[in-house]
């Protein structure tokens, strides 16, 4: 008799989670596991600011999915771009650029999310994201181009748009991208002995009236003040009207001469959820408690890409955030219910109360509100770095890491390119690829399925 076959999608926090107790709650012959990734490493996304800032190295972050001594998943290395829930397949776009058919029993779906955009003119063209390890090696190296350059130009309105840095989305990601980028531009800037610190310029643009509101009044002021007693002017309230190469217009009328453009104004499930045919609230899977997906036999979502019910919080109708730590938890917790699944066992809601959030500034600057505590400077730096150090997974990263942290605390910083992709544009465009997915119609194509049409397993 064929084993059960698991099909799990995307190996981020959430993904990641549920291989790992897979592999240690089912016996080797119990069923056969698949995880459908580009990338055979978990990416630690919360570090990436400090990737992108040169205080990590990028395989600090990286963490290899073949460390595990259980390790026994097959990794098939590509993007699931569609689902077909009646003919319990799902298709995958390989990194060689070939599709794939993969016939699953019961389908983890974590795929996560991609950045949010909006039908802005030149928008997908020519801002830059933080959403990708690639992103964050290319953004640092554009960075310190913008200063190369702009020293060795004689064209003070170049060197203007070159030194004018825009960075949209008050959230976390932009908030800690914005501060560590003009942490690394104020130490380079030291030198270049044609450009002086005056020159630089960054702007933190978000349409909401708050900074990073989740943290309450209080921490989002201080964290405010801290962007703006160095120099980073934040303008709330705001966004972009249009993008172009050289300048950015904001919707409050101001023209900004740039060459920077750093996009993260949220994250938007993945668009591989659409395919599914099922029920979506704000872009995300529906779920039940037990992160079922109603109406797809076998099917299980869970992290950035379903809206699984938040219990913890007692309201009707709350959903839990997109967080890594909601997404790690999840991921435990579906692994056992398809496991239950499996052996005909009751399946368990999720439940799970929120442990607070914390956000690192760079240098000593911080914001922390861990089990609702807040803090803020040295203190909320400790519980800031003590959290995510204590969330990676292998004891290697954990070395890396801290190695990293310790030696950018003695030597500071260095101020070196690679030529990560130095003649192509890593824009949202060729980074997000969100037009590589099937529609409904060209997944039955392929998977020979009618809606209605039983499908044999064969």
């Amino acid at each position: 008799m064929a084993r059960p076959r698991i099909l799990v999608v995307g190996a981020g926090f959430a993904g990641v989670e549920c291989v790992r107790r897979l592999e240690r709650r089912l016996a080797p012959g119990e069923a056969d596991i698949t995880v459908v990734t580009p990338n055979s490493y978990q990416l630690y996304l919360p570090l990436l600011p400090q990737v992108a800032s040169g205080v990590l190295t990028p395989q600090s972050v990286a963490v290899s999915l073949r460390r595990s001594e259980r390790h026994r998943t097959r990794i098939l290395p590509g993007t699931a771009v569609g689902v077909d829930p009646e003919a319990k397949v799902c298709v995958v776009r390989t990194i060689t650029g070939d599709l794939t058919d993969q016939p699953y029993d019961h389908l983890v779906l974590a795929p996560g999310s991609v950045t949010r955009s909006f039908d802005i003119p030149g928008l997908a063209e020519h801002a830059r994201g933080m959403k990708t390890l690639a992103e964050a090696a290319y953004l640092r190296d554009h960075v310190i181009a913008q200063l190369d350059l702009a020293d060795a130009c004689g064209d003070p309105a170049e060197q203007d748009g070159r030194l004018r840095f825009v960075v949209v989305g008050g959230g976390y990601a932009g908030t800690e991208t914005a501060a560590c980028l003009q942490r690394l531009t104020t130490h380079a800037v030291q030198r270049y002995t044609r450009l002086e610190e005056r020159q630089i310029s960054w702007h933190l643009v978000d349409l909401a009236p708050r900074l990073m509101p989740e943290l309450g009044d209080a921490l989002g002021r201080a964290a405010l003040d801290v962007l703006r007693r160095r120099g980073i002017e934040v303008s709330l309230g705001v966004s972009v009207a249009k993008a172009g190469a050289t300048e950015v217009t904001l919707t409050d009328g101001r023209v900004l001469p740039t060459r920077t453009l750093i996009w993260t104004a949220g994250v938007a499930a993945s668009p591989l959820v659409a395919t599914l045919g099922t029920p979506t609230e704000r872009g995300r899977l529906v779920v039940t408690p037990e992160m079922v997906v109603p109406g797809a036999p076998g099917v299980f979502a869970l992290g950035d890409a379903a809206a699984v019910p938040d219990l913890a919080q007692g309201a009707e109708g709350a959903v839990c955030p997109p967080t890594a730590q909601h997404a790690s938890r999840q991921g435990r917790t579906v692994a056992d219910n398809v496991i239950a699944a499996l052996r005909g066992q009751p399946l368990r809601p999720y439940r799970h109360r929120d442990l607070g959030l914390v956000v690192d500034l760079g240098g000593a600057d911080a914001v922390s509100k861990p089990l609702g505590v807040p803090l803020r400077g040295l203190p909320a730096q400790a519980v800031a770095r003590g959290y995510h150090w204590g969330a990676l997974r292998t004891g290697v990263a954990k070395t890396r890491v801290l190695t990293n942290w310790l030696l950018n605390a003695v030597a500071g910083d260095d101020f070196v390119r690679t030529g990560f992709q130095e003649r192509r544009p890593a824009t949202l465009r060729e980074f997000e690829q969100t037009d590589a997915y099937l529609t409904p119609e060209e997944i039955r194509a392929r998977t020979g399925h009618s809606p209605g049409r039983a499908v044999s397993r064969g």
